[in-house]
């Protein structure tokens, strides 16, 4: 992989520390807006943190393409073109804008590098915990710090169906399936939402979740966790079993702990 995963890390981090952390809880009304409805935001800590990513990326890999969530949203035809590209870096400059802006916690800044259509690398900063999990294809999946230390993530051991806590974000499928699935999600211990991605990838790669469940798929939120998940032993594909990939924007996402878990959840919960 042309782009170096650790020094990418380094330049989400220094960003989060210059662009977003200073405007935690410190947004006013002007640094607020919506997008397409009142739980979809966007405020100045995205704008301008994207911003100063990808002009660093153009200084740093000038060959890569650069797929903001904030750029796409002001011309979307930028995703289009993304797909099939030599070289594309997605961004979330911050994922759980709604968290953030209330002034909750939870959110994160993410990265995946693809290559050709592959996801070869993914990023999930943390700024409240200062620290990262990231993934290369083939190298699992590691919790890194800023002294450099680093612990490999390992996705949960599978339970049964009825044993099992995740995360599921049903929100966008159709009225009728999203009911089905919400009394469906009756049969697992424990199901919730962060309304942050990021954070539940990494919760789930580090071991502390069963499932994730999401239909809506814009590949700045999902590029980087699949890998990562993938990385740690999870089981990635989409409802009808085929591997994820950036272009894939619906048809449903269900991570588990291994392929009979997922076919589990997919037949008793997901499929209505």
């Amino acid at each position: 992989m042309s782009v170096d995963i650790v020094k990418l890390a380094e330049l989400l981090r220094e960003t989060a520390h210059a662009e977003i952390l200073p405007r935690f809880r410190r947004l006013d009304a002007s640094m607020v807006h919506e997008k397409t409805e009142a739980i979809d935001l966007v405020t100045e800590a995205d704008t301008e943190a994207e911003r100063v990513i990808t002009a660093a990326i153009n200084t740093l890999w000038p060959e890569a393409m650069v797929v903001g969530e904030e750029a796409v949203s002001a011309d979307a035809s930028v995703l289009d073109r993304s797909v099939g590209a030599d070289l594309a870096i997605f961004l979330d400059p911050v994922d759980g804008t709604s968290n953030f802006a209330a002034g909750v916690p939870l959110f994160a800044v993410m990265a995946g590098v693809v290559v050709k259509g592959e996801t070869v690398g993914g990023i999930i900063y943390d700024p409240m915990g200062d620290d990262w999990v990231l993934a290369e294809k083939g190298s699992g999946a590691w919790l890194r710090r800023p002294d450099g230390s680093t612990v490999r993530q390992q996705f949960a051991a599978p339970l049964p169906l009825e044993q099992m806590t995740g995360m599921a974000s049903p929100f966008y499928l159709p009225l009728e399936q999203r009911a089905g699935v919400l009394t469906n999600l009756a049969k697992v211990r424990v199901s919730s939402s962060f309304r942050c991605a990021g954070q539940e990838y990494r919760m789930a790669a580090g071991g502390h979740l069963n499932y994730l469940f999401y239909n809506k798929l814009m590949p700045w939120d999902h590029v980087p966790g699949t890998l990562i998940c993938a990385e740690s032993g999870g089981h990635v594909a989409r409802l009808d079993g085929t591997k994820y990939r950036a272009e894939h924007r619906g048809g449903g996402l269900l991570v588990a702990s291994d392929r009979e878990s997922w076919e589990t959840l997919r037949r008793e919960v997901f499929t209505v």
